[in-house]
Formats: structure tokens, C-alpha cells, sequence
């Protein structure tokens, strides 16, 4: 089900999945998960973390690889937060993968940022998907949910 969901603006995807889980709680009054997902250079102090979105509608990654011209710090992080509402209240779930940027994108596998950002060696547009699920922030936060929630059927 897609909700029109209001998003605050906030440094931390933590914050950020909340309020969204609060307000789809509202509006739905039943057991839900919501997300957000944040990309964080460190050398543009975190840019664009949370506004990665409208940063790859806007300047993508060629506006990227602009920006980090001639920068030598080029470590970066991808960060999910998967936020449970329910009616015993909001529990947040983080997945977070550090690399790097790249000087030019690499492979044609994923979306958005994949392309430039390294793990491991390779552009998470190298990794096939089935690959990916298992070593990305998305999945790891995925992985802590599942946990938890398996956990609480006992």
C-alpha cells in the first residue's frame, strides 16, 4: 500500500523513519515498517545524507564525481533505518556500509549511487543482486528486523 507520508528533514535516517512510521501508524492504526536511507561523504560533511534522493534527481552521480574532484578523503557511507510501528510503539532497525567513492562509475547491476560507491573491491553495481542483499545497508538493517521479529513469536 503506497501512503503519502510527510518527511521532516533531519541529519539522521533514524529520526527520519521514525516520524514516518508515526504518521503511517496514524493513519493506518495496524503493524507497519517504513524506511529511510541515507548516502554521507565525508569530505562534503555528509552530503547529501539524507537528501540523497532529491540529490540524485538533481545532480546524480556525475554532480558527485564533480563535487569530489581532486578530493583525496573519499570514504562514504550508505545508512537504512527500517522503523516497526505497532501498537506497543516505534522500533528502529540500522543497517550502515562504509567505502568509498569512486573516481568513475563501475557495472551496470543496482540503482542510484551503486555505481560509484566501493565495497570490497567493487562497485555495488558489480555485485549481483543476489550478492548485494546480503552485504547492504538495506539488508542488514532487513536482517536485524527479521531477528527481532522471529524472536518475539516465541
Amino acid at each position: 500500500m503506497n501512503l503519502d507520508l510527510p518527511e521532516i528533514r533531519h541529519d539522521d535516517v533514524s529520526a527520519v523513519a521514525c516520524d514516518k512510521a508515526r504518521s503511517a501508524w496514524g493513519q493506518l492504526k495496524k503493524p507497519l515498517i517504513v524506511d529511510d536511507t541515507g548516502f554521507f561523504i565525508s569530505a562534503l560533511n555528509g552530503f547529501p545524507g539524507t537528501c540523497a534522493a532529491y540529490c540524485m534527481k538533481t545532480i546524480g552521480n556525475p554532480g558527485i564525481l564533480r563535487l569530489m574532484e581532486g578530493v583525496s578523503d573519499r570514504s562514504a557511507y550508505f545508512e537504512t533505518a527500517i522503523a516497526y510501528a505497532s501498537e506497543e510503539g516505534i522500533k528502529i532497525f540500522s543497517g550502515r556500509i562504509d567505502g568509498e567513492i569512486l573516481e568513475a562509475p563501475r557495472g551496470s547491476e543496482g540503482f542510484g549511487y551503486d555505481p560509484i560507491f566501493l565495497l570490497g573491491g567493487r562497485s555495488l553495481a558489480e555485485y549481483p543482486l543476489s550478492e548485494k542483499s546480503a552485504v547492504s545497508h538495506r539488508g542488514k538493517a532487513l536482517a536485524l528486523f527479521r531477528d527481532w521479529f522471529v524472536s518475539t513469536m516465541d
